[in-house]
């Protein structure tokens, strides 16, 4: 759907030296292919020149001279994870190492910037070509937002700049009128260019389905189109996303409103875990003492905690409402997967108790208790992503990028064995365990 929007992309990948050169070969692995629901036992997979260049029986496939060995007995291969909704630190700051380090080491081998700036132009080369550490970088310009854009004519002259500058996408944040939003729809569409992220009050999700919205993040305005009608559609105050709107909800409209969203042909980055860990009954102790948070700074944790108190003592806020707010998220990401409206995985990382590479495993929960199979929520991180971005990713199969996740365990069986990296293959250079935890090792919190 979206091919035309990796054209700068690709042509840097065509620029680039392949990082991965040596030959690496996986013997005796299951396969979790992706492009259907099965596990392939006893399998030889090659790797050569960052491509894969063989697959078959442990038997019939002969192991290249030289070629790094892989162990992948009792171990299941699938394709590398995609976090579509991340945020990235400028191409220049001390945090940059520990974000793309930890998405990678959690099998996060692709991400989508939300909140890009100039820097990451030149991040992105540097990524593909090796020179900097992390997983490939699709990138959005400066929001267009409230408050970067003053007028109609200032839109549309900013989506321009972001193109010619070679952005992958604009990024939409809140605040846009009608009269902006659409004209920069109007202005991306006609030079191919998609647009995503945010759905501004003052459209409403249905108009931003006409107007060809690549994607809608965070579930924006689904609770607030959900309104009765003789309500305000603007929803008026909702709070986090709408939370507050829960209770006011006419939850008849939500198969329809799925539809609409798949005829349309936008997708869907729910960003559930952003929204569950903000609002959700789950202490603040318990979501600061989970383990990943050594890999934060202990300041920014204490930001996450004072946050999502904020949140809890909010005008209006309860447990009852925030149960019915998630109740109805999950009932329209369901609603959405079976209506066909595409679905994309994406956390919003870092974000309040979301770290980078690990939130994604628990959004991949948050789906699957959705009502997605194990096997339908991995999509959403693989096949789905390279067909939308038009990549040659997303699923073990011979010619791909070998963008790869060894696994301890089967991830299909159950969703949680996602966690259980053994090493990862970035661009076809091989990272076992041993050294993925040795480059986490620096960004670990000293605790006395």
């Amino acid at each position: 759907m979206i091919k035309k929007l990796l054209l700068p992309f690709l042509l840097l990948v065509a620029a680039c030296d392949v990082a991965g050169a040596a030959s690496t070969a996986f013997i005796n692995v299951n396969i979790v292919p992706m492009h259907e629901e099965i596990v392939i036992p006893g399998q030889t997979v090659v790797v050569e020149n960052g491509l894969i260049s063989a697959i078959g029986s442990v038997d019939e496939i002969p192991v290249p001279e030289n070629a790094e060995i892989v162990d992948g007995t009792d171990r299941y291969l699938m394709p590398g994870l995609a976090e579509m909704h991340a945020h990235v630190p400028d191409g220049t700051s001390r945090n940059l190492d520990r974000v793309l380090t930890l998405f990678v080491a959690n099998g996060v081998t692709t991400i989508r910037g939300m909140l890009g700036q100039p820097s990451h132009l030149v991040l992105r080369q540097k990524l593909l070509s090796g020179e900097v550490f992390g997983p490939r970088l699709i990138t959005s310009g400066p929001s267009l937002n409230g408050n970067s854009v003053s007028s109609v004519a200032d839109g549309v002259a900013m989506v321009r700049a972001q193109f010619e500058a070679g952005y992958d996408f604009i990024k939409i944040h809140p605040g846009l009128s009608a009269d902006e939003f659409m004209a920069i729809a109007s202005t991306a569409n006609e030079v191919g260019m998609p647009f995503a992220g945010h759905v501004p009050v003052a459209v409403g999700v249905e108009d931003a389905l006409r107007a060809g919205m690549a994607t809608i993040d965070h579930l924006d305005g689904y609770l607030a189109a959900l309104l009765p009608a003789n309500s305000d559609q603007s929803g008026g105050y909702g709070g986090f996303f709408d939370v507050l709107l829960a209770e006011l909800v006419n939850t008849d409209g939500v198969a329809e409103l799925a539809s609409k969203t798949a005829e349309a042909g936008t997708w869907n980055v729910p960003t559930e875990s952003l929204f569950e860990h903000r609002v959700s009954a789950t202490s603040v102790v318990e979501l600061s003492n989970r383990p990943e948070m050594k890999y934060m700074p202990a300041a920014t944790v204490e930001r996450w905690v004072s946050a999502k108190q904020r949140q809890l003592d909010e005008r209006g806020f309860d447990a009852q409402v925030a149960a019915r707010a998630i109740a109805l998220r999950r009932n329209i990401i369901l609603a959405l997967h079976n209506a066909g409206a595409r679905l994309l995985l994406g956390s919003d990382a870092p974000q309040v108790f979301n770290v980078p590479g690990f939130s994604i495993h628990h959004e991949l929960a948050f789906l699957v208790e959705a009502g997605l199979t194990p096997f339908e929520a991995l999509q959403t991180g693989t096949t789905a992503v390279a067909e939308f971005l038009g990549t040659n990713t997303g699923t073990v199969a011979l010619g791909q990028d070998a963008d790869l996740v060894l696994l301890d365990a089967n991830p299909l069986a159950d969703i949680s064995n996602s966690r259980r990296v053994h090493g990862v293959m970035l661009q076809g250079s091989w990272l076992s365990s041993v050294q993925l935890e040795q480059r986490l090792l620096p960004f670990r919190q000293k605790i006395d």
